[in-house]
């Protein structure tokens, strides 16, 4: 499937994603949010549904040999799709390591970089981002 947006956030933010998410469908937006994935069963997705975010988190963190794990491949292999089928990739702070490897595969693929949320410090590869929206209010009023 083709998607007008990517979502790269952290899961521990799933509750301001889904918002995000829902905001921009009501424009007519098509939409890719790992917290939804792409639709497809994958292993570690029953966790996902019956644990809060934190939780979930704690258990996807401590995975032992992360690296060789069938249920990371899956999900990476769900978000590596998603994102080379993607136009525009928004990178909605605060936003972990994952997120940030996708702003800069999404970056080195050519892709539409948007960032929301303050950054407040200097960040030089924060130049990768060709849009900086302060809220998700802002960003979804100039959303046509």
């Amino acid at each position: 499937m083709k998607y007008e947006y990517f979502i790269a956030a952290r899961w521990r933010n799933k509750e301001n994603v889904l918002k995000l998410v829902k905001d921009i469908r009501s424009k007519g937006k098509t939409v890719y949010c790992f917290v939804e994935g792409d639709g497809a069963d994958y292993e570690l997705k029953d966790l996902e549904g019956k644990h809060a975010p934190e939780e979930f988190m704690k258990h996807f963190e401590s995975i032992p040999d992360w690296r060789n794990d069938h249920r990371v491949k899956e999900i990476f292999d769900v978000d590596m799709n998603a994102l080379k089928n993607s136009e525009t990739l928004i990178l909605l702070l605060p936003a972990g390591k994952s997120a940030h490897l996708e702003a800069g595969v999404a970056y080195g693929m050519g892709k539409r970089c948007i960032v929301i949320g303050e950054q407040k410090e200097t960040e030089s590869l924060y130049l990768i981002f060709n849009e900086f929206y302060n809220s998700t209010e802002d960003f979804i009023k100039n959303l046509s």
